[in-house]
């Protein structure tokens, strides 16, 4: 049976506000340890220069906080919508639209981000595997986990045809393979490396598992279409 169906509707609203405490709190508590570097970029920010705010890792973090609001708004207003027309599931929906956005854009753009030799240095590429790896460091690691981690959470949750792992797999490597190659192409004084492709990958998988517990249900019953209005008795 359910456990989920025969649990009252008190204590599932009751674990619902916990969940929801922990992840603003767990926000709060990382903003509040990379305040620093933040508002090192917060006068440029706030200025709308380029140079200094959308040209640097700190800037690019405070603007996808700042926007966060606004994320959390077309989630509404989307949810909404979905909801006067009959969609099932359209919080749920909408909100998978939104993260995969919100959440995979800002660390393209970093992922992007020229080097100091853009455009002057060789394009260099990297084909053994893990020979990078142990150059990345903890913190280069974790980077590379999260380039693709919020499309690994919500697009099984948000297309029914992706709610697999492997297809997760393939999905993270070849969206990493896209970005390897235009950092080659555009000679952006990076390193397109296979380890980059593999730590990728591995984040969306890892991603796209902890949150199994949603997409499995899209994946047995798909609600992308309005509920057909009930015919009158008689």
């Amino acid at each position: 049976m359910n456990h989920n169906a025969s649990m009252p509707a008190p204590p599932r609203r009751a674990r619902r506000i916990v969940l929801l405490g922990l992840a603003i709190l767990g926000m709060g508590s990382a903003v509040f340890i990379v305040r620093g570097p933040l508002m090192m970029s917060a006068p440029m920010c706030m200025a709308g220069r380029w140079h200094g705010c959308f040209d640097t890792f700190n800037g690019v973090v405070l603007m996808t906080l700042v926007a966060l609001p606004l994320a959390l708004l077309v989630v509404w207003a989307l949810a909404r919508r979905r909801r006067a027309a009959g969609v099932t599931s359209a919080w749920r929906m909408s909100l998978a639209e939104v993260g995969m956005v919100h959440g995979t854009a800002p660390f393209i753009w970093m992922t992007m981000m020229p080097g100091g030799g853009a455009g002057t240095v060789p394009a260099r590429v990297s084909l053994v595997p893990l020979r990078d790896l142990v150059t990345m460091g903890p913190l280069g690691i974790v980077g590379n986990l999260l380039v693709f981690a919020a499309l690994g959470f919500f697009a099984p949750m948000r297309f029914a045809a992706l709610a697999s792992v492997p297809r997760i797999l393939v999905l993270g490597a070849g969206c990493s393979v896209l970005v390897e190659t235009a950092q080659y192409v555009l000679r952006l004084d990076r390193v397109s490396s296979v380890d980059d492709v593999l730590v990728n990958a591995a984040g969306s998988v890892l991603a796209a598992m902890a949150s199994r517990r949603w997409w499995r249900t899209t994946a047995q019953a798909p609600s992308d279409q309005p509920r057909p209005a009930l015919a009158p008795a008689g």
